[in-house]
């Protein structure tokens, strides 16, 4: 990831405002709107879709866990990874269940990884933050698909090193087509072939730097943001210089060597992007 900076400075470079400009005006693209619900709906809302989004993140974590292993996510039903023991109801309650058995099966006791309880706590979170953003409007559950993939992808990769074809694919399919329908543009097209053409550029002049994965998760957020998605991009990669930093700093030039699954730093990057990618981009395009 040490060449993470020079690529962001040359994806947001000093000619990116004018194109930006002119692109808003050629595409006709509109910005998604954001609900401005009363102030009462601010937290009720959010709140509400809390509980939701622990379930859905309980979803997700049987979504990462069998997808990259080609198995179904319908049968068998919930189990312990290790002896297999099916899991009962009042040990699979999202969160909950995790805190009461410290962390371990209750059938043989081997350790539940961190993984579990973070992507239900993630996701529930991201949920929220939807609701909170968008409102009562379709937007809200576009977003709500694209973060609950993000949150898939990432565990998928952290513990599997892939980002699986089943999920990305069809998720950029279809926030291309939900973007498209709900703000018709072809920024959504442009951006989505922009960031995965940049990532693939990056791919070929770095070997060894990312996966096919990668430029595929970047079509997904391209589809997604639109221009922002430079917001993204720049906000992922900077983000992966951290652990990268880490391991120079402890394996000295044997670092360069290890790899670091790098789609949990773009879904990092594609979350601010969502939240606050416009006015982040804003602000850097007004020193120029």
């Amino acid at each position: 990831m040490y060449f993470a900076l020079d690529l962001t400075s040359s994806l947001l470079g000093r000619g990116e405002k004018g194109a930006s400009e002119k692109a808003g005006a050629s595409l006709g693209a509109k910005a998604p709107r954001e609900q401005e619900p009363a102030p009462a709906m601010n937290v009720a809302l959010p709140t509400l879709m809390f509980l939701p989004g622990l379930a859905l993140g309980s979803f997700l974590n049987v979504v990462a866990a069998r997808v990259p292993r080609h198995e179904s996510i319908a049968r068998p039903g919930s189990h312990c990874m290790t002896c297999g023991h099916a899991i009962a109801w009042y040990d699979n309650i999202p969160l909950v269940s995790y805190i009461v058995l410290r962390g371990r099966c209750r059938n043989c006791g081997s350790s539940i990884g961190l993984r579990y309880p973070a992507v239900e706590l993630g996701t529930a979170l991201l949920v929220s933050g939807c609701a909170w953003k968008f409102g009562l409007h379709l937007e809200a559950l576009l977003a709500v698909f694209f973060c609950a993939v993000l949150v898939a992808i990432s565990a998928a990769d952290l513990e599997h090193r892939i980002v699986p074809n089943v999920i990305v694919l069809p998720a950029a399919v279809v926030v291309l087509g939900a973007q498209t329908a709900l703000h018709f543009s072809v920024e959504w097209t442009i951006a989505a072939f922009a960031a995965s053409g940049f990532l693939l550029l990056t791919a070929l002049l770095y070997r060894g730097g990312m996966g096919m994965g990668d430029i595929k998760l970047a079509f997904l957020l391209g589809a997604m943001l639109g221009r922002t998605v430079a917001v993204a991009l720049a906000a992922g990669m900077v983000s992966a210089l951290v652990p990268s930093i880490w391991l120079f700093i402890r394996h000295g030039s044997k670092a360069r060597k290890m790899k670091i699954p790098f789609a949990p730093f773009l879904a990092l990057g594609a979350v601010v992007a969502l939240f606050v990618g416009k006015p982040l981009l804003d602000a850097y395009l007004s020193l120029f």
